[in-house]
């Protein structure tokens, strides 16, 4: 080898030692930060603000059992763990709402942050703070007093800010209020997107159309109150008639399809006395949301003595890190949760533009200005972006429509007025009535609250404020220039509708329409789930005569779908000999539909090819018929239509008129849909024989630093395991989305109950509570409601 060649090599072998010297110590200083920044287990620590000791028990999942004085010094024990365990959540959480993302972040979240301001939720929360009464004020600043001194009491930042390079900033109590409309932002559309394409319907395919494809009542649902609808008639080819699209070309797909698209959603269904072993109410809740580490929800079971009568108090459940309240759980005297009820909160509200001023608009016979609000949003990395938000009286500007009009958007969120932390006082709470009359003054987004107590009553009712609409009802935008449309208000709390002790002894909920006729008036129409899910809970409720929390756990597992047997049965069909005779695969795939059982477990191969074949189908029929309305409405969706009972009349009546003209007939429809599975499994190189439903519903849940890490996936994320359920059945799974809980208890009875969650309680990846119980959520096992056996005990101090 020449010298000056062997000299290169080592020149180069130095770089390389010296690079993996710096490697390996900034990899152990990051490590030593890291756990540096473990939250205290263990021993003893002073907290502001507390009037006496509190102790803290966590059992071997890190679920706190905390005992304080009062509720303010449980309050601030609570905050301490949360800006331990969770505070970049909370941070994450709080700037959503607020259009604060970018400034943490960088450029990639400037356009979420302009969505957020159009809102100016900082403002609205600030508001809201003003108006509460000083003891939820005062239970916030407590919260927060606990919240900053567990941070600053971390021997070093969490490690999502060491990654970021920048410090936290101190929780306040408006931070606290933020939460509550980061909620409503997972919850509620913010732009009434359902509204407009409800729209875009009538106005270019007309009311009947919206009628049969949208349906408020159908002839499928599932509500409390058994009120059912038939199909109303299919639009005729005077109003639509896709034979004459044929020669406009494919310009239908830009419509996409979005029938797969998950929605957030959740279960919460009781039973009564007359119907458990105990003869106490029993109340199971599965709230679905995005998945993620750390997870949404923080166990934590609260102990103090009652405000009034010095009686001790012990309420369990789950909190959202970043307020001081048990969002849903049990205090022994009544168990209560939460599905998001779908009613209508807004309204879009078409301006009549003054022919005087471009930047005004009329209302009755005064001309009122767009307001200009104008904000600056802070970039991390980069200069300010400045952003102007157009505002109405009745709300932002979100668009305009296929006439030219500005939209103006009127929604409760926008109001300070419903926002607050009344929920606490279910704390207190001892029978289903007063518990009711909690939920109708509490300001969180609006939710059905399904409640129980140990005398075996249960209920339902709304959790929220309702807006009260006169001379509308809210599903489609109407125009307020007259003032004989308008909100007045809210729906005063006698007026909500309420279900208190049915005569069969359950209440079911899944995101469906829950009643008919004046309550439906009251409620509107948010967008409800289609009722299939709702069904399926039902009517495996109605087979249980004395229940004990197992018997709710099995239907909280359940992966049945009834609705596909008839596309089971119609793709059988469809594949016959003279199909299979054109191409072979296709006989593998009717091969491939037995055995059949409608059920999305993981092992199952028919499921997984019926689901997909009725997506392709859906995706082939529907879009072109909605065509026009994409045109008018550029965000244009049917993913919260009610279509299915359309979709099948179509199928079986097969009109020339709705069929999409790139097919010579329903038949080639339905074979193309059927071929389009196969090719689909043929591009990933999957077997047909061996395509498992849970081959394709793979776990991804993951810190949101998973993908910014290198060679961090795997510590950040917890395993891709193949998860059994779908949207459709009452087991909700998809990859990351899915139930963020589960848990089955009855008031008075707390140690019998289950309780089970996907992530841990702590958001640090070298704490042993990172992933615990995420095993026992995956395989359905029954966990325990309360905390276990204390492993590490805290004691909180007073500030000296």
């Amino acid at each position: 080898m020449r010298p000056s060649v062997a000299k290169r090599l080592r020149l180069l072998a130095s770089v390389v030692s010296v690079l993996v010297v710096l490697a390996a110590a900034f990899a152990a200083w990051f490590y030593f930060r890291l756990r540096a920044s473990l939250p205290q287990l263990e021993g003893r620590t002073s907290v502001p603000g507390l009037a006496a000791s509190a102790t803290v028990e966590r059992d071997a999942e890190g679920v706190p059992n905390i005992r304080g004085a009062n509720r303010s010094d449980v309050a601030r024990a609570l905050g301490f763990l949360h800006g331990q365990e969770r505070f970049f959540q909370m941070d994450l959480a709080r700037r959503r709402p607020a259009g604060e993302l970018s400034a943490l972040i960088g450029k990639a979240t400037i356009e979420a942050d302009k969505r957020a301001r159009l809102h100016g939720f900082r403002a609205i929360a600030r508001a809201a703070l003003s108006r509460l009464p000083a003891e939820q004020k005062s239970l916030l600043e407590a919260y927060a007093q606990g919240v900053n001194a567990g941070l600053s009491q971390l021997r070093s930042k969490p490690f999502e800010y060491l990654v970021l390079r920048t410090d936290p900033k101190p929780w306040t109590p408006e931070d606290s209020v933020l939460i509550i409309y980061a909620m409503t932002l997972d919850l509620q559309e913010d732009q009434g997107g359902y509204e407009q394409s409800l729209a875009a319907v009538r106005d270019t395919l007309g009311a009947g159309a919206l009628a049969y494809f949208a349906p408020l009542i159908g002839p499928e649902d599932a509500a409390l109150d058994g009120s059912l609808a038939p199909l109303s008639a299919m639009p005729s080819e005077h109003t639509i008639d896709l034979r004459q699209q044929a020669n406009e070309g494919t310009a239908w797909l830009k419509i996409g399809h979005d029938d797969d698209s998950v929605m957030l959603g959740s279960n919460g269904f009781a039973l009564a006395g007359t119907r458990t072993a105990t003869g106490a109410g029993m109340v199971a809740n599965d709230m679905h949301l995005n998945l993620r580490l750390p997870n949404i929800w923080y166990r934590a079971s609260l102990n103090f003595p009652h405000p009034v009568s010095g009686a001790p108090i012990r309420v369990t459940g789950v909190t959202i890190p970043g307020t001081p309240v048990v969002v849903a759980g049990s205090n022994g005297r009544i168990a209560w949760g939460f599905t998001n009820a779908d009613a209508d909160m807004s309204d879009i509200v078409p301006l009549d533009s003054s022919s005087l001023d471009p930047d005004s608009y009329v209302r009755g016979k005064e001309i009122l200005s767009i307001e200009k609000r104008r904000e600056t949003i802070e970039v991390k990395g980069s200069d300010p972006v400045d952003f102007e938000a157009p505002w109405s009286e009745f709300g932002p500007i979100v668009g305009t429509n296929n006439r030219g009009r500005r939209l103006a958007f009127k929604w409760t969120a926008d109001d300070p007025a419903t926002a607050n932390f009344s929920l606490v006082e279910l704390e207190t709470a001892d029978t289903v009535e007063q518990a009711v009359t909690v939920a109708h003054r509490s300001g969180i987004p609006i939710q059905n609250f399904v409640v129980a107590d140990s005398t075996g009553k249960i209920g339902w009712t709304i959790c929220g404020k309702l807006p009260k609409r006169v001379g509308f009802d809210g599903r489609l935008p109407v125009t307020w220039t007259y003032g004989d449309r308008r909100w007045d208000g809210f729906v005063p709390d006698d007026q909500v509708p309420a279900v208190i002790a049915p005569s069969a002894g359950q209440i079911w909920t899944a995101n469906q329409r829950i009643l008919d006729s004046e309550s439906l008036l009251v409620l509107g129409d948010g967008g409800y789930e289609r009722p299939q899910r709702a069904a399926r809970i039902r009517d495996l409720l109605t087979e249980i005569k004395s229940a004990k929390p197992e018997d709710l756990l099995r239907v909280q597992l359940d992966t049945r779908a009834p609705y596909l047997d008839r596309w089971h049965a119609l793709l059988k069909k469809i594949l016959t000999e003279g199909a299979i005779a054109q191409r072979k695969d296709r006989g593998k795939l009717r091969d491939a539909l037995e055995p059949w059982s409608g059920r999305a477990d993981v092992d199952s191969v028919s499921y997984r090819l019926v689901r997909v074949f009725r997506s392709e189908v859906v995706k082939r029929v529907l879009p072109p018929i909605f065509a026009r309305c994409a045109d008018a409405y550029l965000d244009f969706s049917y993913r919260r239509f009610h279509y299915e009972p359309a979709m099948w009349d179509m199928l079986e009546r097969r009109p020339p008129h709705l069929l999409n003209p790139e097919y010579p007939s329903w038949d080639e429809l339905l074979l193309a849909s059927a071929d389009a599975v196969v090719k689909s499994l043929d591009r990933e190189g999957t077997d047909i024989a061996r395509a498992t439903w849970g081959q394709q519903n793979v776990a991804r849940i993951q810190h949101p630093f998973a993908r910014l890490i290198p060679l961090a996936g795997l510590w950040l994320s917890m395993p891709k395991e193949p998860l059994a359920g779908d949207f459709d059945t009452p087991r909700v799974q998809a990859p990351d989305n899915g139930a963020s809980e589960r848990f089955v208890v009855s008031p008075g009875h707390e140690d019998e109950g289950i309780f089970e969650m996907p992530g841990g309680q702590s958001g640090h990846p070298l704490s042993p509570f990172f992933g615990a119980g995420h095993e026992a959520w995956v395989k359905g096992q029954p966990h325990p409601f309360l905390p276990g056996p204390a492993r590490y005990t805290l004691t909180l101090t007073p500030a000296p």
